[in-house]
């Protein structure tokens, strides 16, 4: 259970980094997927309303990233900002990204791993990875690995289980597991564990021309981020980091711009309340700082208290196997200890 079992989907993010302020201040946060309007657009200034050591965003459009660091010193002066500039498509733009980091700052006390995308239609990362499961798990996995130095720095200094990593995922996990046979998403022949759950609304089981299932592919990677987050429970025990996976709630933001409209529509239905930027926030902050999240209290998040999420999602063997895909697609092993 969380500190404040009355928190819920109206909370406010500013609300909880005031509440747990004497967590925050003076500590390292690094936060992903910054933008205006959305959910990293509230996360960070959350984060900032309350004196962070500092606070390093980062994404893929500089100008983006300028705005909210413009908003953020003008709002709250004297925070210690940066921006920089990352691809979750490129592995080659993760790894300057990562070393920028390193950088700027000497250890990093929370990571939100907050960026996502959707995409209608089939596109590829750089290395040619189906891009929903490339940029919104295979790139935050990167990203985390190399940054995990700096993770364990902070987390030397620091009460167990204080340092923390926060990954976004989505309600929409419930769609698909892990198609370990066709991760790319090319109509390759998968058994029957791997194939999408039914029923589904027709807008989500709707192929592009060329086979792509976009809701699927979605699906796929919110999947592999609460997959992740078990992973690094089970595996960084000894390092004293704690990870949550987050579910934002349904977010006014420009995530769902390149959907068809009946992929909206079915959505909205399924959303009921929609938050604003800093509502979407308060969830990741709750991950992020909640002192008595410093023991492991559950795996998957949402309105800012525990929430259960699909077996499959929380399967063991099964999030062995994706790190080891992961490890394949990046090129690497990512150990913890």
């Amino acid at each position: 259970m969380t500190s404040y079992p009355d928190w819920g989907q109206e909370t406010s993010g500013l609300e909880v980094a005031k509440t747990y302020a004497q967590y925050l201040r003076g500590r390292n946060v690094v936060v992903t997927g910054v933008s205006p309007v959305g959910v990293g657009e509230g996360t960070a200034i959350a984060f900032a309303s309350q004196k962070p050591g500092a606070l390093v965003l980062v994404s893929r459009t500089k100008a983006k990233l300028e705005t909210i660091a413009t908003t953020i010193r003008q709002s709250y002066p004297g925070v210690n900002v940066h921006i920089v500039v990352m691809d979750l498509a490129s592995q080659d733009s993760i790894r300057k990204a990562a070393a920028e980091v390193a950088k700027i700052i000497p250890k990093v006390d929370i990571l939100v791993n907050n960026a996502g995308a959707t995409y209608r239609l089939r596109q590829w990362t750089a290395e040619k990875i189906e891009m929903q499961f490339g940029a919104n798990h295979i790139g935050p996995f990167l990203f985390t690995k190399l940054l995990f130095p700096l993770l364990k720095a902070a987390a030397a200094e620091s009460p167990i289980g204080s340092t923390r990593i926060i990954n976004l995922s989505s309600h929409g996990h419930r769609l698909s597991t892990i198609r370990f046979h066709d991760y790319n998403m090319e109509g390759k022949e998968i058994p029957l564990e791997e194939q999408p759950f039914s029923p589904m609304p027709p807008a989500f089981a709707k192929a592009s021309e060329d086979g792509y299932l976009s809701t699927i592919a979605y699906s796929q990677s919110k999947t592999a981020n609460i997959l992740f987050t078990l992973s690094l429970q089970q595996r960084a025990g000894t390092t004293g980091i704690m990870s949550y996976a987050v579910h934002p709630g349904g977010v006014t933001s420009h995530l769902g711009r390149d959907q068809d409209k009946d992929v909206t529509e079915a959505i909205s239905k399924t959303s009921g309340y929609w938050k604003n930027s800093d509502e979407g926030s308060s969830t990741s902050l709750v991950a992020a700082l909640d002192p008595a999240l410093n023991e492991p209290r559950g795996l998957y998040m949402a309105d800012c208290q525990f929430f259960p999420c699909a077996d499959h999602a929380m399967d063991a063997k099964t999030a062995e196997r994706l790190w080891s895909l992961s490890e394949y697609l990046i090129g690497e092993k990512f150990v913890l200890d």
